[in-house]
C-alpha cells in the first residue's frame, strides 16, 4: 500500500538488525536491558515497564528478549546470541525522538562489541492522519 503524500505522521518505527553479536557477559539480556533502560532515560521518551527473558537453549537458540514499553510506545532487543544475530525495534510517537534513541543505542553496542554489523534499517512512519 502506497502512503498518500497529503497525510502526516504521528510516530516513526525504525527496525535493525545485525550480525557479529557476541555476548558481553553471561548474562548479556540485562546488561542490554540496562543499556536501553538509559538510552531512554537520557530521551524526552516515559519508561513505563521493562523486562527480559533469557534463552537458555533448550527450545530456540541461546539468546534473550527485552523490552522497555513506553509511554510512547516501545524499545525491544532479540538476540540469538548462539547465531550472533541482534534486532532492535524502536517505535515512539509524538515527540519523542525515535532517531537519536536509535543512534545513542547503536553508538554504545558497537562501541562494545566492534564485530556488530548492521545489516538492515528501516524507517516506517506510523499513526499517518490527515
Amino acid at each position: 500500500m502506497n502512503q498518500p503524500e497529503n497525510l502526516e505522521s504521528h510516530g516513526r518505527h525504525i527496525i535493525l538488525d545485525y550480525v557479529g553479536y557476541t555476548p558481553q557477559q553471561e548474562d548479556d539480556g540485562n546488561w542490554i536491558l540496562g543499556i536501553m533502560r538509559e538510552v531512554i532515560a537520557n530521551s524526552t521518551a516515559t519508561e513505563v515497564h521493562s523486562h527480559v527473558t533469557q534463552f537458555d537453549g533448550s527450545t530456540s537458540p541461546l539468546g534473550f528478549a527485552a523490552v522497555v514499553v513506553l509511554d510512547e510506545s516501545h524499545l525491544s532487543a532479540h538476540c540469538y546470541s548462539e547465531l550472533g544475530w541482534l534486532a532492535i525495534d524502536c517505535f515512539t510517537c509524538g515527540s519523542a525522538d525515535t532517531e537519536s534513541i536509535v543512534q545513542e543505542l547503536t553508538d554504545i553496542l558497537q562501541k562494545q562489541i566492534p564485530t556488530l554489523k548492521a545489516t538492515q534499517r528501516k524507517t516506517v512512519e506510523r499513526f499517518l492522519h490527515d
